[in-house]
């Protein structure tokens, strides 16, 4: 095992670098956002629903990890611009799965193509190693903050080995 030794300044700085790397990141799609009338919060419930269709409205708070009450009114003004449909389940009226209608998923996927773009060109810079690294890196933060519903697809990589 290769031992690391970190200071505190080198803490500090990746701290500031998940930071400014996560703004960076959430500015990319902007300008789309305020052409559709949408902010982040409304793509990070349309992202959630893209990669789990279907999801609960209870599992969806555990992934976001807020309260009902703010995802609330995000979520009515999702249904209202007609973005986003939920039914209920014939098991259990009560439970409302959420899905993306074709409107919502066109939007959805534009704004993913342009965070995609980024994310090609970043991983081409920096190299499969890199690359591998940080995804080790992220998934260690996750792990660490044993955060409920989220998918397992997020934490283990594709397989292309029949590709």
């Amino acid at each position: 095992m290769e031992l690391l030794f970190l200071r505190d300044e080198d803490m500090r700085q990746a701290q500031e670098l998940l930071l400014l790397a996560c703004r960076a990141f959430g500015n990319v799609i902007d300008p789309a956002l305020h052409e559709y009338g949408l902010g982040h919060a409304h793509y990070r419930i349309m992202q959630t629903v893209a990669l789990q269709p279907g999801i609960a409205v209870g599992a969806l708070l555990d992934v976001l990890g807020i309260t009902k009450q703010s995802m609330s009114r995000t979520l009515g003004e999702l249904v209202a611009h007609g973005l986003l449909r939920h039914e209920t389940t014939p098991q259990d009226r009560r439970r409302r799965c959420l899905y993306l209608s074709p409107r919502g998923a066109e939007i959805e996927n534009r704004l993913f193509s342009l965070q995609r773009e980024v994310l090609l060109r970043v991983y081409r810079n920096a190299g499969g190693r890199a690359v591998d690294g940080f995804r080790r890196v992220m998934r260690g933060l996750i792990d660490e903050s044993a955060m409920p519903g989220v998918s397992t697809d997020a934490l283990h990589p594709p397989d292309r080995s029949s590709s």
